[in-house]
């Protein structure tokens, strides 16, 4: 069976919060320009033919650069398109459930906030990664619990699998997660809701890659 990418680098969340129907997957594809190493489909309008047509247009785009495509809480919807994997939250469908329908080689990944037994749990489980946050204030999810550094510290660790940081990062308080720990950065408004999508996205990707002093 083919290796599944690991998880790191820029998360780039493609919601449609923030992006127009008409936009999506020119955003989407700015993003990967920019360096985006995972693409996210999140959508919460409902309209199963609409987001059945832009899930698979995110796919097509991230197939043809080699960026994985994780589907935001749907099982379904990533089973009908053929998506690379699925995002869960607490309230989704459980680990062991989107494993068995979505097969070995998808990717699952599990929010799990500020709370490490969580984390650990889904790794015994099977996830291929586990994120924790909101890190910093978020305007997607203002009363998201709040994830301090040390969390990241001691998740770095005790866990195998990739460690994903989401909430409120900025290109300015990003390095301080990935010094903690952090794997990759998930990021929305930080590239999406600006003007120039490719250019944000390069500025938290050079979060990865410091220079030389």
């Amino acid at each position: 069976m083919k290796s599944k990418p690991r998880i790191r680098g820029l998360y780039a969340i493609a919601d449609t919060q923030y992006l127009s129907d008409a936009g999506l997957a020119a955003a989407a594809a700015q993003a990967i320009a920019g360096g985006a190493r995972v693409l996210q489909y999140r959508d919460k309008k409902g309209d199963d033919a609409r987001r059945r047509h832009q899930a698979a247009e995110l796919l097509a785009l991230g197939r043809r650069h080699g960026v994985p495509l994780l589907i935001n809480d749907d099982v379904a919807l990533a089973l009908e398109v053929g998506a690379d994997g699925v995002h869960l939250g607490r309230e989704d469908a459980r680990l062991s459930e989107a494993r068995a329908q979505l097969g070995a080689a998808a990717l699952i990944g599990v929010s799990c906030y500020n709370e490490l037994a969580r984390a650990l749990a889904a790794q015994t489980q099977g996830a291929d990664y586990v994120a924790f946050g909101s890190f910093f204030p978020s305007r997607t999810k203002p009363q998201a619990v709040r994830a301090g550094l040390e969390l990241l510290r001691a998740a770095k660790r005790k866990l195998r699998i990739p460690i994903v940081a989401i909430g409120g990062i900025t290109p300015e308080n990003g390095a301080s997660l990935i010094a903690a720990g952090a794997d990759a950065l998930a990021v929305i408004e930080g590239v999406f809701g600006q003007a120039d999508v490719r250019a944000a996205a390069e500025r938290y990707v050079r979060l990865f890659h410091p220079p030389v002093s």
